[in-house]
C-alpha cells in the first residue's frame, strides 16, 4: 500500500477526458462516492458518466423502478443516449443489453461469456466517446468487477483506475465469481485507490500501486448552522431516542444488537430510518413496542432525524463486508455533534477518539448509557470539527496526486 505525499498539493489533473463507470447509475436518486468524484473531475476535465448496462433479465422484467424503465426506453430508441448533467459532464445510457450470467456455476464459463458482454459495453462507450470528441481517455472504475473486467484491453485508456470501496466478495450474490475476478482486475489496473486503509492493504497484495485516498463527505445538509425541525414521526416519541439512519440490511446490521437494546431498556425509544430488506421486514423487532421503523425518507430530511436523536448507533456485524467499509453515516452523525455508539471494526479505529466502540453486542447498552451521561457542548464541538476534516478537497487532492504520478 502506498500513501501519496501531499506535502505540496499537486495541481489537479486538467483538460483530460475521463470516463467513469460503476455500480450506481446516475439516475439512482441517492448520493455516492462515484457521483461525487465524477463531479469533482468535471471541475477541470470533461467527464462521461456511464450508467450501468441493463442485463437481459432486467430488460424483460415488468417490475422496474422509474430510472431503469427510462433506460429501457432509451434502449428501444425512445430517448437520447447522451444527456448533459452540468458543464463538462454528461450521462450516458448504454444501449446494448448484456446477458444475465451471475448464476453460472463455472467462473471459467462466466469469464468467457463476460468477454462478449464487455465487448458490447465497450462498443457503446466508444460510440459515446466519439460523439463527444473525447481523446486519450482516463477510465475510472467504481467497484464494477463484471462490466469493467476487460475494458482496459477493449478501450485501451491512457490510465485504468480501479476504485475499491466495498468488499463485494463478502456478499452471497457476488462472492463466487468476484472472489476470482476482482484480484485479477486489481492486478491489471494501472492503480487501485481506496477509501479505507484496510482495503488499500488488501489491494496492495495484488498491485503495488495501491493507494489510500481517504473519504470525502458532503456535509452541507448535516450542518449545525442551519435549522433542523423535528420530524412529525418523532413528536410523539419519548426520550431518550436512540437512532439509526441508513439501509437496514441484514448482511451488515445485527438484529440481536437492536433486540438487546430494546428489551434491556424498555424506557428508551429506538428509531430506525431507512429501507428494510426482506429479513428485517419479517423480523420480530417489529413486535417490540419501543422500536419504530420509519421507512425510507428523502436525503434532505435525514439530518432532521439525526438532529433530534439523543444517541446515534451503527449496530453492525464485524464481518468481511463491514470490517473495511468506510461508514459515511458516522461522519454525518458526528457533523451534527451527536454521540455515537458503533461496532468496533478495522475502519472504525479512525473514529475511536470520537465515538464509543462495542466489541460485543452486549456492550451496547452500557456504552449508550455512557454516551448519554458524558455528552456536552465541548464534546459536540470536537465531533463536529473532526467530521468536517473529512472533505472532498483532501480526498481528491490525494487522488490527483496518484493520477499525476502515473501520467
Amino acid at each position: 500500500m502506498q500513501t501519496p505525499d501531499l506535502a505540496s498539493a499537486p495541481p489537479p489533473v486538467r483538460d483530460r477526458d475521463i470516463v467513469v463507470i460503476g455500480l450506481q447509475p446516475w439516475y439512482y436518486d441517492i448520493g455516492s462516492n462515484c457521483k461525487n468524484i465524477a463531479t469533482w473531475f468535471a471541475r477541470h476535465n470533461r467527464v462521461l458518466y456511464v450508467n450501468l448496462p441493463i442485463n437481459r433479465k432486467t430488460f424483460l422484467s415488468s417490475n422496474k423502478n422509474p430510472g431503469i424503465r427510462q433506460h429501457c426506453e432509451v434502449i428501444k430508441g425512445k430517448g437520447e443516449t447522451i444527456r448533459p448533467i452540468r458543464e463538462n459532464m454528461w450521462e450516458f445510457y448504454p444501449t446494448s443489453v448484456v446477458e444475465s450470467i451471475n448464476g453460472l456455476p463455472s467462473t471459467k464459463v462466466f469469464k468467457a461469456i463476460n468477454w462478449f458482454n464487455n465487448r458490447r459495453f465497450a462498443r457503446n462507450i466508444r460510440q459515446a466517446v466519439r460523439t463527444l470528441g473525447f481523446k486519450d481517455i482516463i477510465l475510472f472504475n467504481d467497484n464494477d468487477v463484471y462490466n469493467g473486467f476487460y475494458l482496459k484491453e477493449l478501450l485501451q485508456p491512457s490510465l485504468y483506475i480501479y476504485y475499491f470501496r466495498d468488499f463485494l466478495q463478502g456478499f452471497d450474490y457476488w462472492k463466487k465469481h468476484v472472489s476470482v475476478l476482482e484480484p485479477q482486475l486489481i492486478k491489471k489496473a494501472d492503480a487501485a485507490v481506496t477509501n479505507s486503509v484496510y482495503y488499500a492493504e488488501y489491494c496492495s497484495t495484488h498491485n503495488p500501486h495501491s493507494y489510500y485516498i481517504g473519504q470525502g463527505c458532503n456535509l452541507e445538509l448535516f450542518n449545525t448552522d442551519i435549522p433542523h425541525p423535528k420530524p412529525e414521526e418523532l413528536t410523539h416519541l419519548s426520550s431518550p431516542i436512540i437512532g439509526y439512519v441508513g439501509a437496514i440490511d441484514s448482511s451488515r446490521l445485527d438484529d440481536k444488537i437492536l433486540a438487546g437494546i430494546a428489551t434491556e431498556n424498555p424506557d428508551w425509544t429506538i428509531v430506525m430510518v431507512g429501507p428494510e430488506d426482506d429479513f428485517f421486514k419479517a423480523s420480530g423487532l417489529h413486535q417490540l413496542p419501543n422500536i419504530h421503523f420509519i421507512g425510507r425518507r428523502p436525503l434532505q430530511q435525514l439530518p432532521d432525524f439525526v438532529a433530534h436523536f439523543d444517541v446515534c448507533i451503527n449496530p453492525q456485524f464485524n464481518n468481511e463486508i463491514t470490517k473495511g467499509n468506510y461508514p459515511l453515516k458516522i461522519d454525518e452523525y458526528l457533523a451534527l455533534g451527536k454521540p455515537v455508539v458503533a461496532t468496533r471494526t478495522r475502519t472504525m479505529k479512525l473514529f475511536e477518539e470520537y465515538t464509543y466502540l462495542a466489541d460485543t453486542p452486549g456492550e451496547y447498552t452500557a456504552l449508550i448509557r455512557q454516551a448519554l451521561k458524558e455528552d456536552s457542548p465541548a464534546q459536540q464541538t470536537r465531533r463536529i470539527a473532526f467530521a468536517r476534516s473529512h472533505t472532498w478537497d483532501n480526498s481528491m487532492a490525494e487522488l490527483y496526486k496518484v493520477l499525476n504520478d502515473l501520467l
